[in-house]
C-alpha cells in the first residue's frame, strides 16, 4: 500500500509540473542531464556530470532542476529517511558491494583499443575472467570504455595498483571499481549513442572521434 501511495504521489507531481505554464525555450538536454545531476547532489548515486555543471565553467542554473527532478529526489530520500521507503540509495550496499567486487570500469581508451589488447594488459594482474567493451548503442561499435572482471579480487587489486593511469594505445587510462556488471550497462549513454563526455568535448581528440558530437554538427 505504500509503495503505491508514493508511485501515486510522484506521478501526481509529474503532471502538476507539465500542466504549469512555461514560457521560453528550455533546451532538449536539460531535460535529459538535469536529473541525473540532481541524483548525485541529493541521493548520492554514481552519475555522469555534464561540464555545464562544473562549479570551474558553470553556465546552466540549478534553480529549476531543484524545482523538478530535484523537488522528487528530496521526497524520496525524505521517505527513506523516515523508513517509509528503506534501501532508497543505500550507499551501505553499493559500498559493500565495491569491497568484494573483482569488476574494474576502465575508461579513457581509444576508440580502436581492441579487446584483445585490453586482454594482453590486464591479464599481466591475473587471470581475466571476463572482458565487456562499452559499444555506442547506435552503431554498436567501440565508444572507450569497458569493463574487466577478474576470478580473483587480489588479481583486481593488483590492477588497481599497478595498470591504473599506464598508457594504452598512447592513452593514459583510468581505472574504478564496479559493483558488478548489469546488462545494458555496456552502452553509452549519450544522445548520440556513445558516451555523454563525447557528446560536449570541443577539443579535438583523434582516438575519440574527433570533435564531440555537438562540435561537430555546428
Amino acid at each position: 500500500m505504500a509503495a503505491r501511495v508514493i508511485w501515486g504521489s510522484l506521478s501526481l507531481l509529474r503532471v502538476l509540473w507539465c500542466l504549469l505554464p512555461q514560457t521560453g525555450y528550455i533546451h532538449p538536454d536539460e531535460f535529459f542531464q538535469s536529473p541525473e545531476v540532481m541524483a548525485e547532489d541529493i541521493l548520492g548515486v554514481q552519475a555522469s556530470r555534464p561540464w555545464e555543471f562544473y562549479p570551474s565553467s558553470s553556465c546552466r542554473t540549478v534553480v529549476f532542476p531543484l524545482l523538478t527532478s530535484g523537488s522528487t529526489f528530496w521526497l524520496l530520500r525524505l521517505w527513506e529517511e523516515l523508513g517509509l521507503w528503506p534501501g532508497l540509495g543505500d550507499n551501505e550496499e553499493q559500498e559493500k558491494l565495491l569491497k568484494k567486487s573483482c569488476t574494474l570500469y576502465v575508461g579513457n581508451l581509444s576508440f580502436y583499443t581492441t579487446e584483445e589488447q585490453i586482454y594482453e594488459l590486464f591479464s599481466k594482474s591475473g587471470d581475466i575472467k571476463k572482458i565487456i567493451m562499452g559499444l555506442d548503442k547506435m552503431k554498436k561499435t567501440a565508444c572507450g570504455f569497458c569493463f574487466v572482471e577478474y576470478y580473483s579480487r587480489a588479481d583486481a587489486e593488483n590492477a588497481m595498483r599497478y595498470i591504473n593511469g599506464t598508457r594504452l594505445d598512447d592513452r593514459i587510462i583510468r581505472t574504478d571499481w564496479d559493483a558488478g556488471f548489469k546488462e545494458g550497462r555496456q552502452y553509452g549513454r549519450g544522445r548520440s549513442g556513445g558516451q555523454v563526455r563525447d557528446e560536449y568535448r570541443e577539443d579535438y581528440d583523434a582516438g575519440r572521434g574527433g570533435y564531440g558530437k555537438l562540435a561537430q554538427k555546428q
